[in-house]
């Protein structure tokens, strides 16, 4: 269960403190390329994510996920002797990720005064809803309060609708990205300095800049992007269309060219000759015609033809996939962006793959998320505790 030699991040050790998403997701993905990652719940009240969702033999598993690469212990860090072995931990690990509430870790007395004590090059990244000052720092946060604040939630839904919520975890994904790049972004610095600094994650944050130029816009132009549904404002034909068969596919054409070959396919050559259709926005404005050309030519055909012609022609489309068919589809399949793990809890699991493919030093899935403290005993051990220390903790109530 050790981090293959060739992993790029074999070394650096992590400890995650955090819980949920955002956080402990920044954490699977150091540990996906070798980072030794440990867990750290709380004695009685585990990460709220292994019981989040579907779960099988009452095991979740979504942790099994979100868990994956990560040894597990358990620690009560408002107990004095969870503080003390907290702080005996920090002094060889590289990153600690936590996501308390701003002041938390201070009425500890574990803040960065004291964690940086104990280990100068100590990164320490905090991910909070809002971040660690402010007017709103003291909220709780959750990534829906991230996508509604953001500016996502108002711009996503038919115009005629209400604002639309994602169906998933979007800002804390973004979150747990950017965290991910703010830590490597933050040991780069430590290679230079030789000192560690304070990583302030807010999920408000991640989200709009991935939303793009929308402050911009406003800034310079008074513009409020409206909800459009599937339709862009900056190009078109572009949406999702229903085939013969009752399937839908998406067809995109963010490129000039494409867009012509589009119109060729579907039989509508002359429209290319508007003036109009010379620029994505002016496009855009004649989505109607464009949609009724290209929406009629698809219902007319099943996916299988439509996909063909597409592809024949050299044109942007994708078919609208549920689980079911990203399980079986032949290009994931060839990526391998599915995986089988093995378990010894459920046995074979499939899920995603580490996130991209390095050539010389790869990623690896080397266990799925483990039980609730099951590495207590072998990290403290390893830590220099004897058996009668773990039992003090344990009688402390610390473990």
């Amino acid at each position: 269960m050790t981090a293959p030699t060739t992993a790029p991040l074999t070394g650096l050790r992590v400890l995650d403190l955090a819980t949920l998403f955002a956080g402990p997701m920044a954490a699977t993905l150091l540990g996906d390329f070798g980072a030794e990652v440990v867990k750290i719940e709380h004695p009685t009240k585990p990460d709220p994510s292994r019981g989040h969702g579907p779960s099988k033999d009452g095991v979740g598993l979504w942790w099994k996920m979100l868990g994956r690469n990560k040894r597990t212990m358990t620690l009560d860090l408002s107990k004095a002797g969870g503080r003390a072995t907290l702080l005996r931990l920090a002094e060889t690990t590289d990153v600690i990720i936590e996501n308390f509430r701003p002041g938390t870790l201070e009425k500890w007395d574990l803040g960065w005064p004291e964690l940086s004590a104990v280990n100068p090059r100590l990164v320490l990244a905090r991910v909070t809803g809002f971040g660690q000052f402010g007017p709103y720092a003291h909220r709780p946060g959750f990534g829906t309060l991230a996508e509604a604040m953001s500016g996502f939630a108002a711009i996503t839904g038919e115009p005629d609708a209400p604002p639309t919520l994602p169906p998933f975890g979007l800002a804390d994904s973004i979150a747990g990205l950017t965290t991910a790049y703010a830590v490597m972004t933050a040991l780069a610095a430590r290679e230079r300095t030789g000192e560690g600094q304070v990583v302030d994650m807010a999920l408000i944050e991640p989200i709009l800049a991935a939303l793009g130029p929308q402050p911009l816009w406003f800034d310079q132009l008074g513009h409020v992007q409206p909800r459009t549904g599937n339709r862009s404002p900056n190009n078109a034909p572009r949406g999702v269309y229903r085939t013969a068969d009752g399937t839908w596919v998406a067809v995109s054409t963010s490129a000039q060219s494409v867009a012509e070959r589009v119109m060729r396919l579907v039989g509508r050559p002359e429209l290319i000759d508007e003036p109009w259709f010379a620029s994505g926005a002016d496009r855009a404005r004649h989505a109607d015609v464009l949609d009724e050309a290209v929406g009629g030519w698809i219902a007319a055909r099943t996916r299988t033809d439509v996909l063909a012609a597409f592809e024949k022609a050299e044109a942007a489309v994708a078919p609208v996939q549920d689980v079911r068919d990203v399980m079986a589809d032949p290009q994931y399949q060839a990526l391998d962006t599915i995986t089988t793990v093995d378990d010894p809890e459920l046995g074979p699991l499939r899920m995603q793959n580490v996130l991209f493919r390095l050539s010389a030093t790869p990623g690896a899935i080397r266990w799925a998320g483990r039980p609730h403290g099951a590495d207590t005993d072998e990290v403290l051990t390893e830590l220099g505790l004897t058996p009668d220390d773990v039992t003090a903790l344990r009688a402390e109530g610390a473990l």
